[in-house]
């Protein structure tokens, strides 16, 4: 099969119609190994066209232009080629319903992550009350960003040791209205918080292990690596915030936290032996372990609280 660009043997160029190009690209795709051809095949063409993808699907059989094409197979290649990831191509990636920016300098918003926005809006039940909440290491600020959609009256903290991942997030607050919603401070794990509480913090944290790079992805190499390894063993962040959370958690405040599916008995037993309690191990929509829930306990009456509510 030609390439989308190449005319055919006649002399006269070959017309290209939207599903044309779909159907060969993602026999491309499918073949070069890449996990979603469709889906990928036609978040590129949508792209190379100013469309939004269900455009597609109106337009299957209308030709496409010859600068079209060309941008359309300049993606491929980058997309076969150098395994760069669909959503670095397009500058943008949907998370709960929303687009955030993504770029080199943060990790691509996953659905696995999704649980984890999940579980925590079930643990702020109240609409009109004002919680603090801390997203640790927020990246693009999905997280974070997420919740002040769900929570507006919430006062959220999101903290990064990038500077240029807090410049990302800090766009993406603003495209999406919550510049005033969501506080964003630099500094790695609570360094930046030492003196505050929250009544749930939440993080996805790095943790792959290095030791098994070579076995990942070859479209994780254009994430940057402080986001996505732990350490040798994929533990070096999840430990100290295990061991550091209690103290900046309210009395009843939650604790949730995304890991690899192999950590979670791991990380729920550093969680139990750091005090914390109702542990619980929720999985994401593939039926994985995906985060690790516990919450601090209330104080009995009459206790001194080591924090603030209002």
């Amino acid at each position: 099969m030609s390439a989308p660009a190449h005319a055919q043997g006649n002399g006269s160029e070959r017309i290209w119609t939207v599903l044309d190009l779909l159907k060969w690209t993602t026999d491309h795709f499918a073949a070069k190994g890449i996990e979603t051809p469709r889906l990928d095949a036609e978040l590129l063409l949508a792209h190379a066209l100013d469309l939004r993808r269900l455009d597609l699907y109106l337009r299957y059989q209308e030709p496409v232009a010859a600068d079209a094409r060309a941008r359309f197979r300049e993606l491929i290649g980058q997309r076969v080629g150098a395994r760069v990831p669909v959503a670095l191509l397009l500058g943008e990636k949907e998370f709960w319903s929303l687009s955030f920016s993504v770029t080199a300098d943060v990790l691509t918003p996953r659905p696995d992550t999704e649980t984890l926005v999940e579980a925590a809006l079930a643990r702020l039940p109240d609409a009109e009350r004002a919680y603090r909440v801390l997203d640790v290491g927020t990246g693009s600020g999905a997280i974070a960003l997420a919740l002040a959609h769900e929570k507006p009256r919430a006062r959220i903290t999101a903290t990064d040791i990038s500077p240029e991942a807090l410049e990302v997030a800090g766009r993406n607050a603003e495209a999406l209205g919550a510049a005033d919603s969501v506080r964003f401070l630099r500094g790695d794990l609570f360094s930046p918080v030492q003196d505050e509480f929250f009544d749930l913090i939440v993080s996805n944290p790095p943790y792959l292990a290095r030791a098994d790079a070579g076995a990942l992805a070859p479209e994780l190499a254009h994430e940057p690596e402080q986001a996505l390894f732990g350490g040798e063993d994929g533990y070096s962040v999840l430990r100290p915030l295990a061991e550091q959370a209690p103290d900046r958690l309210e009395p009843g405040g939650w604790l949730l936290v995304e890991v690899d599916p192999n950590q979670a008995k791991t990380v729920g037993g550093w969680f139990a032996a750091a005090g914390l309690g109702d542990g619980e191990i929720l999985k994401d929509l593939a039926g994985r372990s995906r985060a690790v829930v516990a919450r601090k306990p209330t104080l009995s009456p009459g206790s001194e609280v080591p924090g603030r509510r209002d």
